[in-house]
């Protein structure tokens, strides 16, 4: 975890204040600018360590203590950068190297309040807020569960196991039931976590609006879109431009899906407007739908049935004797691992595996949502997971370790330039290389014994779009509301009236009960609790598909796009790490022309992708006289 990334998740960029040596009299010259740079440097990356290594025991270990120490280590950071931030002032006139110049302006994007007490109050309720979420759990009724509907997979639990769910259960749950009335039940329980955090969260952005003014932006989503070498207005044009050229693939799959919903569960799923019930879509969010590809997947022809990549790593990882579940996580780690090294990359060091939470503790509650971290800056690797045996799974482990790598890349750099180009490359790099997992690469894996034929690329595509097409509109609404809450747009009193317009607006997804300001939807997602930008989701979807593309061309690759693996080749590594290595040093576009030839955000790509099946769509939905399209209300 960067300084950035510290300060944003667990500091709400309300991060702090510190107050300075008195600034000298005397005009300040380019040596003195470059001495004061090398110990903030210094003093930066020491804190930055601590603050990391509190912050994972915290998460690993959510406890009262625990977070007052991340909270402590935090603030501690918070102060010294601060101070930094306001003793950098005096350099401001100045004409430097570029290198130097960058490094001023990236530490100012740092800042925050000024008064200590506040920046205690911040890093506490930060503390807490991640906390919160952490420790929240749906509790059912104790009483003995009914029999399974016909379709329904709920698992049957004992009074004593049924209690309390936490998300990675609810999650788990709702991947897999078809009972609509369960589903309801789940997403409506997991909701009840968040309203606490309402009056919290509240306070976050006022005390993170302080620091941002007090430092020369307009407020938090102001500071936040200023990290992209570009204006903010420019950065919130260049999301939606790219949104424009997406919408219409997005709209063919969500009338599909809706279609196929409408089929399976009735009335459950029809709504007069056309939006679908966000509860049906196999997540606790419906952020992504691939956990219901069953219910939309096309009729198997008779020379193609999908394959079950599930059943096949269970298979293989226990081809020699059931193994434990540690040790079932940690070979799905090795997937990942193994990809990396085939294109070049050193392995992971040997603290990964001793270090890493592969699976969830059963005597401590932890954050499952999975995280890359690189503790120490340098070499100290570690994911955060709670890793299963599914293709889901097999796919993060695959992302995660991208930021591993990346992070790795990047250590030779001075400290400010440790990080990605922008957040939105450092959540690209793993997906990128996950969007190589195709068959060619599973059968060269041996978890499929042949390649599926050409008819095989729809039904393939569509899976793949329901993660990564379906997830489009939900990763640019996020910052959305929260821009609007940090510039005061939108009022506390009008948090979960703003939160289901976006949704409505872009998702074309609603509710499946009433919600009312009473409830605070919002924080129901980690990264609103946890405080970190989300606009970098919807920016890695574009780019993954760019970098993809570029080491696809590097490796060689010659046909449809999706189809394309590049494991194995040292050429499309080259290139990846050459990219990587460079960090934060230059403007993020200047790093993407070296690695596409484009320094901008183009979903061309995407598109490219994805034509087969857009063009199947708008056949499918006009046989199911299914209009793309919906009227929220």
């Amino acid at each position: 975890m960067r300084l950035r990334h510290l300060l944003l998740a667990a500091t709400l960029f309300a991060s702090p204040l510190i107050y300075g040596q008195a600034a000298s009299s005397a005009a300040p010259t380019a040596a003195e600018a470059q001495s004061f740079m090398d110990r903030a440097e210094a003093d930066l990356l020491a804190l930055t360590n601590e603050a990391s290594r509190a912050a994972w025991v915290q998460e690993t270990n959510i406890t009262d203590d625990t977070e007052a120490i991340a909270s402590k280590a935090n603030e501690r950071l918070a102060l010294r950068t601060n101070q930094l931030v306001l003793e950098a002032r005096r350099f401001d006139k100045l004409t430097l190297p570029p290198d130097l110049t960058r490094k001023f302006n990236l530490l100012r994007l740092n800042g925050s309040p000024t008064d200590p007490k506040l920046v205690a109050e911040l890093t506490q309720t930060a503390a807490a807020l991640d906390g919160m979420y952490g420790k929240g759990k749906f509790c059912r009724s104790t009483a003995p569960p009914k029999a399974n509907t016909p379709g329904s997979t709920t698992r049957s639990l004992s009074p004593s196991a049924q209690d309390c769910l936490g998300i990675e259960e609810i999650g788990v749950l709702m991947a897999k039931s078809r009972d609509p009335k369960e589903l309801q039940d789940l997403w409506t329980g997991w909701h009840t976590i968040s309203p606490p955090m309402r009056d919290k969260y509240a306070r976050l952005v006022e005390l993170s609006n302080q620091g941002a003014k007090e430092f020369g932006f307009k407020d938090t989503g102001d500071l936040w879109r200023s990290g992209y070498d570009m204006t903010p207005a420019q950065f919130s044009a260049e999301l939606e431009r790219t949104w424009t050229q997406l919408e219409p693939l997005y709209k063919e799959l969500h009338a599909y899906v809706r279609f196929q919903l409408i089929q399976k569960y009735g009335a459950a799923a029809t709504r007069p407007d056309g939006m679908i019930p966000a509860h049906l879509l196999g997540n606790p969010w419906a952020q992504e739908w691939g956990n219901i590809y069953d219910i939309v997947a096309p009729v198997a022809t008779n020379s193609f049935k999908m394959y079950d990549l599930e059943a096949a790593l269970n298979q293989q990882i226990n081809a020699k004797g059931k193994v434990s579940e540690l040790e079932a996580a940690k070979a799905m780690a090795r997937y990942g691992e193994s990809f990396y090294k085939s294109i070049g990359f050193a392995p992971l060091p040997d603290t990964f595996w001793q270090r890493s939470q592969f699976i969830k503790p059963r005597d401590r509650e932890v954050i499952c949502h999975a995280s890359a971290w690189d503790v120490d800056s340098v070499e100290d690797l570690r994911i955060k997971m709670c890793i299963h045996v599914t293709s889901d799974d097999f796919t993060v482990v695959h992302h995660e370790e991208g930021h591993n790598m990346y992070q790795r890349a990047y250590n030779k750099q001075p400290f400010l330039f440790r990080n990605g180009a922008n957040d939105g490359f450092h959540e690209a790099i793993g997906d990128s290389v996950a969007l190589a997992i195709t068959p060619a690469y599973l059968k060269q894996l041996g978890l499929i014994d042949q390649i599926p034929p050409a008819e095989a690329d729809i039904p393939l595509q569509l899976r793949t779009a329901m993660d990564k097409v379906a997830f489009l509109p939900f990763g640019l609404l996020i910052d959305k509301w929260r821009w609007q809450v940090f510039s005061g747009e939108t009022k506390p009193a009008d948090y979960n009236k703003a939160w289901w317009a976006l949704r409505e607006k872009y998702q074309g997804v609603a509710p499946p009960v009433a919600r009312t300001e009473a409830d605070f939807d919002p924080g129901a997602k980690y990264h609103i609790p946890g405080n970190v930008p989300y606009a970098r989701y919807f920016l890695a979807r574009i780019y993954q598909f760019q970098f993809y593309k570029a080491m696809c061309e590097a490796s060689g690759y010659k046909g449809p796009l999706n189809r394309c693996t590049f494991y194995g080749s040292k050429a499309a590594g080259d290139k990846l790490n050459t990219m990587l290595a460079a960090g934060q040093s230059q403007p993020w576009q200047i790093t993407l022309k070296q690695m596409t030839g484009e320094d901008h955000l183009d979903a061309t790509p995407m598109l490219e992708y994805f034509q087969p099946l857009y063009l199947w769509l708008k056949q499918q939905n006009e046989l199911n006289k299914s209009k793309p399209g919906w009227k929220p209300e």
